[in-house]
């Protein structure tokens, strides 16, 4: 159970803690491990079944990462356990799955700082932070305080840096009513923001079309993509929404694999992306980080949430200058893997 160091705010509640589940895999000389976790009230896989599914990976763990993927369609975090698993066992290293100029301290990744949901001086406060640690893209949840306020935080924001300066990216989580969400896209326009993710809820498919067809704010679709499950109806729904932009969370899209077939459709239809880690502890954040680097976009990512928790596990990834940095070497302390 990984818990929150402050009550993180979200246009769907408070989170203060969040359920994780670690897979080990072990062939007699080494062992691998991958991470499984739920965000509850927004993962599809929020079920009664979720444990018993994972002991049924465990009891079939012979059939191997590609069928054991293909049977967990509807459990994405747990693909994306499976694959880190099996990743971490095939690997020198069992947290060195994908070596690059990145594992070997020599490269960073550009990230975005969050800036979470609260009362005004919180978010101005950390807003301040987030500049003083040079960042030069910052993304703003939306949608749980009054909007005038919200708008004045980015008037804020903009009377301070212009946006040569500082991008700003929001996030609403679907908290706009598809009746003014287009007026609210209007507004928040004026601040000359880089783009905004999930103004309306997910599922609202022909409104979401237009609101892309008709904003003059860049939109990305995140939740949107959540439950998706076959390439087929992936295809449909970007082309049915035709959105600017798509935001990939491997632990909700069926890990890797999943978010590579999200990628190649996006790509074929000229749609840009960027990946953000879901709230996993630093097991689960150091596996989408190498991954992502991997993948060599010219865009921020959303990978700075490895400081959120009081009892995370000590990793070698630490931000710097508003970039994700790997310290090499690093010796993981992971009790797990020391039984």
């Amino acid at each position: 159970m990984l818990n929150f160091k402050r009550p993180s705010g979200t246009s769907r509640g408070i989170l203060k803690t969040k359920e994780t589940w670690f897979l080990l895999l072990n062939d007699g000389t080494k062992t691998g491990v991958g991470e499984c976790g739920i965000l509850r009230t927004l993962s599809v896989e929020d079920r009664p079944d979720y444990e018993d599914t994972l002991k049924w990976v465990c009891a079939n763990i012979s059939l191997g990462k590609d069928k054991l993927w293909a049977a967990l369609k509807e459990f994405p975090s747990i693909q994306f356990g499976v694959e880190i698993a099996f990743k971490s066992l095939e690997s020198e290293h069992p947290f060195t799955l994908f070596p690059s100029m990145f594992t070997r301290g020599k490269d960073a990744i550009p990230i975005n700082g969050l800036i979470w949901m609260g009362e005004k001086s919180f978010m101005k406060a950390q807003i301040k932070e987030k500049l003083d640690q040079g960042f030069n893209c910052i993304k703003l949840k939306i949608g749980a305080i009054d909007f005038d306020k919200e708008l004045e935080l980015l008037n804020y924001i903009r009377t301070q840096y212009a946006s040569d300066t500082i991008e700003i990216r929001v996030d609403a989580n679907g908290a706009f009513d598809p009746t003014d969400a287009l007026d609210r896209l209007e507004r928040l326009s004026q601040y000359d923001l880089h783009s905004i993710e999930q103004p309306i809820k997910a599922g609202q498919i022909d409104d979401m079309h237009e609101l892309c067809k008709k904003t003059s704010l860049p939109i990305a679709l995140d939740e949107e993509l959540i439950g998706i499950f076959e390439l087929s109806d992936k295809k449909e729904l970007l082309d049915q929404i035709q959105p600017q932009y798509i935001i990939l969370k491997p632990s909700l899209i069926g890990g890797f694999k999943g978010t590579q077939e999200w990628i190649d459709l996006a790509e074929e239809r000229h749609i840009d992306w960027w990946i953000t880690s879901a709230l996993e502890s630093n097991v689960g954040l150091n596996a989408i980080a190498q991954y992502t680097y991997t993948l060599q976009s010219n865009l921020p990512q959303g990978l700075g949430t490895g400081a959120l928790y009081t009892n995370n596990f000590q990793s070698p990834l630490h931000v710097e200058n508003g970039k994700l940095y790997y310290r090499a070497p690093f010796e993981w302390d992971v009790p797990y893997l020391k039984k």
